[in-house]
């Protein structure tokens, strides 16, 4: 049970080169950060038993008052309730702080009768953050949604 970077220690068919003339970005970029490894910019969490579960992007940041969260790490702890079927968590602006504030939209497996509403949800989803991560990581906004959009790739 490990998570970490997803690096590639061999080529690939079809494998990225360059970046159309930016080669020096392209190097800082995927080979820098992990010499000798070809860094995805993906976040992926190692089984005991060997499988990979993709966790998201590292580069998709958030700038919580003046800490730098990245949203993937927000999306796993909520995805650990048992009510959340998945969530996507983004950052959005804020009159004085800039982009300072977060909001969580939350496609739900059940509301449980008499146990939750999207009120007390929302509590139990800041309260766990607050425990895992850090308070100031809590999301300012929770919205339960029925789904949330996809890519052709899912």
């Amino acid at each position: 049970n490990i998570s970490g970077a997803l690096c590639l220690s061999q080529a690939w068919p079809g494998m990225a080169r360059t970046i159309y003339n930016d080669h020096k970005r392209f190097l800082e970029t995927y080979l820098t950060p992990y010499p000798g490894f070809f860094f995805t910019g993906d976040g992926v969490y190692r089984t005991r038993e060997g499988y990979y579960q993709l966790t998201g992007r590292l580069d998709d940041i958030i700038n919580i008052s003046g800490h730098r969260l990245g949203t993937a790490e927000v999306e796993d702890v909520v995805n650990h309730h048992l009510a959340v079927a998945e969530s996507a968590v983004i950052g959005y602006t804020h009159e004085i702080k800039g982009e300072g504030k977060m909001l969580a939209f939350l496609p739900l497996k059940y509301l449980t009768q008499g146990h939750h509403t999207a009120e007390t949800l929302a509590a139990e989803l800041r309260e766990l953050i607050s425990k895992k991560i850090a308070k100031y990581a809590a999301p300012e906004y929770v919205q339960v949604t029925h789904r949330l959009p996809k890519t052709r790739s899912g």
